[in-house]
């Protein structure tokens, strides 16, 4: 540096240095927001039992607004108008907010009331049934033992295989087809679904 000019060369130099170090905090920035993304993706591949529950702000983030309202504040889906109610496919009914299988399609029925209806849960240990007596009905409640996910209700009915119907709600749950089982974490899972 020759007193307060800076030459040509200094210039290049300082450039030199200036890129190098923008070039090194984006190549930072790229690999902590893909580790960011390898977490999220093992957080909601498959069910692991020893995964912590995700935190409300967690699932309020990651959730859509309707599957928030309805496992967490109580809302139910639509009849004739939700995901699951007339779903033919082969798999297997996860829990939203875990990832835990809970119900197959091979209990899955048509029960002519618009809603996703199964005789029986994967376990019946799965399940928290709980006194209802919200809108002047008395109802059984189903929820989820390990999140408390607000599912849907337990019915009796005739028409059922098992003489009930857990009439669950749509947006509590993913479905994972038969075909995606193993890819998706869920290979343990496969003789649930093989046909008897």
């Amino acid at each position: 540096m020759n007193g307060s000019r800076i030459t040509s060369e200094e210039k290049a130099t300082l450039s030199t240095y200036v890129g190098v170090g923008i070039l090194v905090v984006l190549m930072a920035m790229v690999v902590y927001f893909f580790f960011l993304q390898q977490k999220e993706v093992e957080q909601t591949t498959g069910f692991d039992p020893n995964r912590p529950v995700p935190s409300d702000a967690v699932l309020k983030r990651r959730l859509k607004a309707e599957e928030y309202s309805v496992v967490r504040g109580g809302r139910t889906d639509m009849a004739f108008q939700n995901e699951f109610w007339d779903n033919q496919r082969t798999g297997i009914y996860v829990d939203v907010t875990t990832g835990e299988p809970l119900f197959t399609s091979l209990d899955k029925y048509d029960a002519g009331l618009g809603m996703t209806s199964f005789g029986k849960p994967i376990s019946k240990d799965l399940l928290v049934e709980n006194l209802d007596t919200s809108h002047g009905l008395q109802r059984t409640q189903l929820r989820a033992k390990r999140s408390n996910a607000q599912l849907g209700h337990l019915f009796p009915d005739p028409n059922s295989p098992t003489g009930q119907r857990y009439a669950v709600n749509s947006a509590a749950f993913r479905f994972i087809p038969v075909e995606q089982m193993k890819e998706k974490g869920y290979e343990a899972f496969l003789p649930l679904v093989e046909k008897k």
